[in-house]
């Protein structure tokens, strides 16, 4: 090639490589062995002098930093240190490697000189980089708040994300905060044997809680069937996240915890299209979370499974929510002991969330904390009434004759303190014997011939119309007319609801509204004084319900049937799962005895919600039931694997 034609071939490559675009994604760095992730941009930035971070440690130009923040002009080193103490017990991102420089933002009313007392007091070890006086951050948002950071050589400012290990496979997308509202995915890994293995979490010190974000710094894993915006969503299916585009917007629920304060830190594992699934068996295009309780091989439930698996795993994880048609917030609650709702039907309005069946779809949360339970509730439900005065009559569905069991014993002891406490009476509730008695004249003779075949009708023939369907075409439109894969428990369903003609559709409907007067006219009704005249209550789990994820119970089938799982779907009431302590089983796992949740579900009538979360607050402080803990059992205890 002639010298000419080399010189214009290189320069071609030149002109190519310059017009290239290279684009921070931020680092990751680690602190003391505890790993973070470090986002591209600075939220503040302050001056510096050149030989200001010249001394201790660093990492690419970075050093760890903690803003303190403070009223007082006399500020000292024992402040300093009570305030260390308090984010060290307060925070899980903050460490003492963060000491290596402070920064004091001053916060008090009184007019400050250039010069004040605290400026040279703090201890010879640490670096101060200033004063909100003589030395104010120029902040991107309204304050430098509180909380660790790391710093730059040019004063840049940057928020400190701990990173954890998602070993129970619980996460589908970690993901941090974006431009303009949105959110993208964590460009950040950490060693881990189950995908995507790393979750990003702020600190806890840069969010006050105020009446208007009443869940500032709230840590909130969402159900990958609820849009999130700038993020795809993937209903549990790999080809419909190929399919479609990231979301423009949040699902109305999202919004709603987002705007007052919670934190996403990702979308969260589900059976494929809200449909119930047995792990291992039924999940096909993801693997199914793990469960943490005993043995570490129970099944986690479903729809909701990744936002039940998270809360029975992480403690660094404060809520999640789910949605629940049948039962996908419930199961999960159930097993994994954790504090569950499904609201009254048509709380709130699930716009950007994929559907089941509209007339039994509902969202709710899955959460180890009933004040941040009952916190998020009157976010997401805005028009319930938390009354403080409860009934005086309780109903019980199936509940134990005697203590025989270790699980047993636990329900029935609870029911005794509940009637204590309520100072309350308690009738057996017997379906069977009610219906047949007050039925009305033109239904069947049993709910069972009632409702046996609605449940299945309903989720099959929607969910055909309003996602199988248009997916299918959508898919076909670009893939040459080829389908897409779907796990086997929905094709299963769908093809139950192709085999029914349109009209069994609006009989279903009709079924569930014949048993919905039905309840409201006779099982529970609204009061005005304690918004719902009794409690109905069936026992969720025990011990002596093994599920053991690595023994297969045949193909999926068609959910048949009426239990009381069913009662909420076609009433439209409230259930409300409770942990009320564990009980042993014999594991055939590890040939040793484990500990399993024990909870009782609380019923009462339509839009009472209020009142059930306001009495599982009042139970906790009376000290008839405890927040529980995320790890092996509801109490903690290191997860086995």
């Amino acid at each position: 090639m002639a010298p000419r034609s080399v010189l214009l071939a290189l320069l071609a490559i030149v002109s190519n490589i310059c017009v290239a675009q290279l684009i921070s994604t931020g680092m990751t760095v680690v602190l003391n062995d505890i790993p973070y992730y470090i986002p591209a941009g600075p939220v503040a930035t302050i001056k510096l002098g050149a030989t200001q971070l010249n001394a201790g440690i660093s990492a690419a130009g970075l050093v760890p930093l903690t803003v303190v923040e403070t009223t007082s002009l006399t500020f000292s080193q024992s402040d300093l240190e009570a305030i260390i103490a308090n984010y060290t017990a307060s925070d899980d991102v903050f460490q003492n490697g963060f000491l290596q420089a402070i920064y004091i933002e001053y916060t008090g009313s009184v007019a400050a000189g250039p010069k004040t007392p605290f400026a040279t007091s703090i201890a010879s070890n640490m670096t101060l980089l200033g004063t909100s006086i003589d030395n104010p951050a120029e902040c991107l948002g309204s304050t430098l708040a509180p909380g660790p950071y790391f710093v730059s050589s040019t004063g840049g400012i940057f928020q400190a994300y701990r990173l954890y290990s998602d070993f129970a496979g619980a996460f589908i997308q970690p993901l941090i905060p974006a431009a303009n509202g949105t959110y993208a995915a964590l460009p950040a890994a950490i060693p881990g044997i189950e995908g995507p293995s790393t979750i990003a979490v702020p600190s806890r010190l840069y969010y006050t809680i105020t009446p208007e974000q009443p869940l500032a710094g709230i840590r909130l894993g969402v159900k990958d069937i609820y849009d999130i915006a700038g993020v795809k969503t993937s209903d549990g299916n790999r080809a419909w996240y190929n399919l479609y585009p990231a979301a423009n917007v949040s699902a109305l629920p999202v919004q709603r915890l987002i705007d007052a304060g919670a934190v996403i830190v990702g979308k969260m594992k589900t059976s494929q299209f809200a449909n119930g699934e047995e792990a291992t068996a039924d999940w096909v295009d993801f693997h199914s979370p793990f469960n943490p309780r005993g043995d570490g091989y129970q099944d986690p439930s479903s729809s909701s499974s990744g936002p039940g698996a998270g809360m029975g795993s992480y403690p660094w994880l404060d809520l999640t929510i789910g949605s629940d048609t049948g039962g996908s917030i419930r199961g999960p609650s159930q097993v994994q002991g954790l504090f569950g709702n499904r609201p009254s039907h048509g709380l709130v309005a699930l716009t950007g969330v994929m559907p089941l069946a509209p007339q039994l779809d509902t969202g709710g949360f899955l959460c180890r904390d009933p004040t941040i339970w009952a916190t998020a509730g009157k976010v997401l439900y805005p028009q319930l009434i938390f009354y403080n005065q409860y009934p005086k009559t309780i109903q019980t569905i199936n509940f134990p004759n005697s203590g025989d069991t270790d699980s047993d014993a636990l329900v029935l002891s609870f029911l005794s303190k509940l009637e204590s406490f309520l100072s309350a009476s308690t009738t057996v509730l017997n379906l069977t014997t009610l219906w047949e008695a007050t039925k009305p004249a033109s239904a069947p003779e049993s709910l069972t011939s009632l409702l046996n075949i609605t449940y299945p009708i309903l989720i099959s023939k929607e969910q055909i119309m309003l996602v199988r369907d248009p997916f299918y075409a959508d898919y076909a439109a670009i893939h040459d007319g080829r389908l897409p894969f779907v796990d086997p428990a929905p094709l299963v369903r769908w093809a139950f609801g192709d085999s029914f003609p349109n009209s069994t559709l609006t009989d279903a409907i009709n079924n569930k509204t014949t048993f919905m007067n039905w309840w409201s006219t006779y099982v529970t009704k609204n009061d005005s004084i304690t918004c719902s005249d009794s409690l109905v209550l069936y026992v969720g789990s025990t011990a002596d319900q093994q599920n053991y994820r690595n023994q297969y119970s045949g193909p999926p089938g068609v959910p048949y049937g009426f239990s009381s799982g069913r009662i909420s779907p076609f009433s439209e009431v409230p259930d409300m799962v409770v942990p009320i302590g564990q009980a042993s089983y014999f594991s055939n796992i590890t040939l040793h005895a484990e500990y399993l949740p024990v909870t009782i579900d609380f019923l009462a009538a339509k839009g009472c919600d209020g009142m059930i979360f306001q009495l599982v607050e009042d139970l906790r402080t009376a000290g008839i039931i405890n927040a529980t803990q995320a790890g092996q059992t509801i109490d903690g205890g290191q997860i086995l694997f």
